[in-house]
């Protein structure tokens, strides 16, 4: 069986669909922070500074509200893609998968909302509200890719709701609390080569009766932030921000369609498989861990004009050791459990950025960043996860309707590295003697980039 990368997929958080940032992150929660490639957290600017450095709020007076909409163009190809199944004495025959061996595996196009409140009580504390999506993705690859097996089609949504209080010390030194809840609800599409299981009286073959799983999942997790902003004179700005890891169970249902073997091979067949363990459904769970995340930035007034701005963040990927998808029913042979073992590592991101004020409306604002991935080698890169060290590029701008309101624009281009991934779904693979697994070996190229269009509303009341 198969569904050695549910795990994976739900386990990704934001997964991928080439995700825009290094491992599962969705990449940026502020087309103001997008415009910049994200070195400009120690900016303050409007409302969304929550997410980047919320000890910011202090500097915004009066009510603000930043309301962003990103529209995402993902671009993951995958090519020369090839599997077999093990080598088994009673099923001898169809040892090679047969089917797509490539294609696209994103959508064309992704709708991300994200939405910040701050409020100014008093000349010493501000309260905010930050409603924005982490990670988000949806991959699919075609019903008949080779890599059907390991993960057909994966779709995974989360929104994190982060109250926020912020105080101001003194004229230099504001700090920021926060509670983040998260919720998360993955759904995958996972096939299985139930024809080994089918005898008559011989095993009828790989590959000649194929079922898959639909699962379904979710959970709410929770955690904190905390920021420190320091203005060291008057031209220069620093801060330190960080964002714990958040713990998941996500609990679900794993339904099995087994259509294909009762119209081939009658519903005594289908009746078998189920008997092996793949009921019409069961139950699901996995666990997870998205991980912390601490963000050093700085900003240098250079002039009146121009802002110099720059960031390192450094995550800790490693959390993505392994995880495992536990099944409701056993099943022959197998075991009740699927195992994943990635073996991240902690990555950091570097941003540089700047703006200028080209008038007295308009400012323009461009950055790069270097964003590491946290995947080994190509032995530990997931089918369902092209992930690879990045380039981001981001030009736009902020435009002064009048005192109270203005609108940021951004576009940036992500190029990432091109990717090979050696897919071992054995169970020796993954440390185990027994596992819920398709057994497959397989391998693919892939060539991913992304662009990101976005625009942002501020006002102040």
């Amino acid at each position: 069986m198969k569904l050695k990368h549910v795990s994976l997929s739900v386990m990704m958080m934001g997964a991928t669909t080439v995700a825009m940032a290094s491992g599962y992150h969705f990449g940026t929660q502020s087309v103001s922070a997008q415009s910049t490639a994200n070195a400009s957290a120690a900016e303050a600017a409007n409302a969304s500074t929550i997410f980047y450095n919320a000890a910011g709020m202090t500097k915004l007076e009066g009510t603000n509200f930043s309301g962003a909409l990103n529209l995402v163009a993902p671009n993951a190809k995958y090519s020369d893609a090839s599997a077999t199944y093990p080598t088994l004495a009673a099923t001898p025959v169809n040892s090679t998968v047969k089917g797509s061996t490539s294609g696209k595996i994103t959508d064309d196009l992704v709708v991300v909302p994200q939405m910040y409140l701050t409020h100014q009580l008093n000349n010493k504390v501000t309260v905010g509200l930050g409603v924005y999506v982490p990670f988000a993705s949806s991959t699919e690859y075609q019903r008949d890719s080779v890599l059907r097996y390991n993960l057909n089609a994966t779709e995974l949504t989360t929104l994190d709701i982060n109250p926020t209080v912020a105080f101001k010390l003194n004229d230099q030194h504001s700090v920021a609390v926060g509670v983040i809840a998260q919720h998360a609800e993955a759904k995958l599409r996972q096939y299985a080569n139930f024809g080994y299981l089918i005898t008559r009286p011989n095993p009828v073959g790989n590959g000649t009766a194929d079922g898959y799983a639909d699962v379904e999942g979710d959970d709410w997790g929770f955690g904190y932030n905390l920021a420190w902003l320091w203005d060291v004179n008057d031209s220069t700005r620093v801060g330190v921000n960080y964002r714990s890891k958040v713990e998941h169970t996500l609990t679900g249902t794993a339904k099995w369609d087994k259509s294909k073997v009762a119209s081939v091979y009658g519903a005594g067949a289908a009746a078998g498989i189920a008997g092996a363990g793949y009921a019409d459904s069961e139950d699901a769970k996995v666990d997870i861990t998205t991980p912390e995340a601490l963000s050093v930035h700085g900003m240098h007034k250079l002039n009146s004009k121009t802002n110099l701005f720059a960031d390192v963040t450094w995550t800790k990927h490693s959390r993505f050791d392994k995880a495992l998808l536990v099944y409701g029913n056993a099943k022959t042979g197998q075991g009740n459990t699927t195992y994943l073992t990635p073996a991240w590592k902690d990555t950091y991101k570097l941003s540089l950025g700047g703006s200028y004020q080209y008038t007295e409306p308009l400012q323009l604002r461009a950055g790069i960043a270097y964003d590491k991935s946290p995947v080994p080698n190509d032995d530990r890169r997931l089918a369902t996860i092209p992930d690879n060290d990045r380039i981001w590029l981001s030009f736009g701008g902020k435009y002064d309707l009048n005192k109270q309101s203005s609108i940021d624009f951004a576009y940036s281009y992500i190029k990432i590295k091109d990717a090979k991934a050696n897919v071992n779904g054995t169970c020796a693979a993954q440390g185990q003697t027994i596992c819920v697994s398709s057994q497959t070996k397989g391998t693919v190229n892939y060539k991913s980039s992304a662009q990101i269009l976005g625009v942002q509303y501020n006002h102040r009341f």
